[in-house]
């Protein structure tokens, strides 16, 4: 799933994000909420009226966000008071209010609120960010159950009701995390992702940790790895059971003039590109890559052109979701046994 953070996929219209086959986007609460504010996006029908995205869409919690934010933060069992990094003003987020924010922006999917622990982490404070994780999780599905029926949409699409997933933390720590998933289930969310990886930790306790939990989530409902990642780990990860997965890697590292190819990665900065007209990958289809050569979005790259994001972006989202695609298409004519790897 591209990841539009502040209502918008970086450098890429919603046109081409279209043409490429993106089935979901992503908003971001935190982002969103600060700028231009959740009541003014509520006022203009909502984020998919808003940014002009008449397809699905999921807004995270906020969680990650004030998380990240560090010595900016207090949490406690309430919530999480943070000041804005936009201007130094106090917020205060609690899973009520994640949900009402989100809510407001009207998005298909919502996440539950969480306490995303850090790596490394003492096993005492992947503790407690469990037990915050399952009591906010308990409070954002009741103030949600309570209050969906309220997105800026309700009137034009009656019946249609906004989802909400719970979240799986517990750190590093196998038992842990196996508490929080069964707990999880035992709410009944319409969907469970897998959060707090990627902050860190080697790729290896990454698998660890999506192998351990996968079993315990329903097969009949969305099961989510949140940030994650690199193309090979998004194949490895989709087959092994996880339905989706969202990160800012293709168009953050296209902004840093980085392309995935099937040839492997390329800076497309290296001098050695400086007159190569082959286009960026031979094997690719894409807009991009029937276009233009190596040598002009070196061009691009190193004139500091907007351009250069704009195309670099649409090259590295369309080899993410032609990854998805094959892999897809693969499970579809695969023997049941095989097409069913969870």
């Amino acid at each position: 799933m591209p990841v539009g953070t502040q209502g918008t996929v970086k450098s890429v219209p919603q046109d081409a994000l279209e043409s490429l086959g993106a089935q979901i986007i992503l908003g971001n609460t935190y982002h969103l909420y600060l700028r231009p504010g959740h009541e003014i996006i509520r006022r203009l029908g909502g984020l998919h009226q808003f940014i002009s995205w008449p397809h699905a869409m999921l807004t995270d919690s906020g969680g990650f966000q004030v998380f990240s934010l560090s010595e900016l933060r207090k949490v406690t069992d309430d919530g999480v008071r943070f000041r804005s990094h936009l201007d130094g003003s106090s917020h205060f987020f609690t899973p009520e209010h994640s949900i009402d924010v989100q809510i407001a922006l009207g998005a298909d999917i919502a996440m539950a609120f969480d306490e995303c622990t850090e790596y490394p982490a003492e096993r005492s404070r992947a503790e407690e960010s469990l037990r915050l994780t399952l009591a906010w999780a308990r409070r954002s599905l009741d103030h949600h159950r309570a209050h969906r029926d309220e997105v800026p949409w309700r009137n034009e699409f009656p019946g249609r009701a906004q989802s909400l997933f719970g979240i799986v933390q517990g750190g590093m720590y196998t038992d842990l995390r196996r508490e929080c998933a069964e707990r999880l289930v035992e709410m009944d969310f319409d969907g469970y992702a897998i959060g707090g990886l990627s902050v860190g930790e080697p790729r290896e306790l990454t698998l660890e940790m999506i192998a351990e939990v996968l079993p315990l989530l329903p097969k009949d409902k969305p099961r989510y790895v949140m940030g994650v990642g690199y193309p090979d780990e998004i194949e490895q990860y989709a087959r092994m059971g996880v339905d989706m997965m969202d990160c800012v890697l293709p168009t953050r590292a296209a902004r840093h003039a980085l392309l995935f190819t099937s040839e492997g990665r390329i800076n497309i900065k290296n001098k050695q590109y400086a007159e190569d007209q082959n286009a960026p990958d031979p094997n690719c289809n894409c807009p991009v890559c029937r276009r233009y050569s190596r040598a002009y979005l070196r061009h691009l790259m190193q004139a500091g052109e907007g351009l250069s994001a704009t195309l670099n972006s649409i090259h590295n989202l369309a080899y993410y979701l032609g990854i998805m695609q094959r892999v897809r298409a693969s499970l579809e004519a695969a023997p049941a046994s095989v097409a069913e790897p969870r």
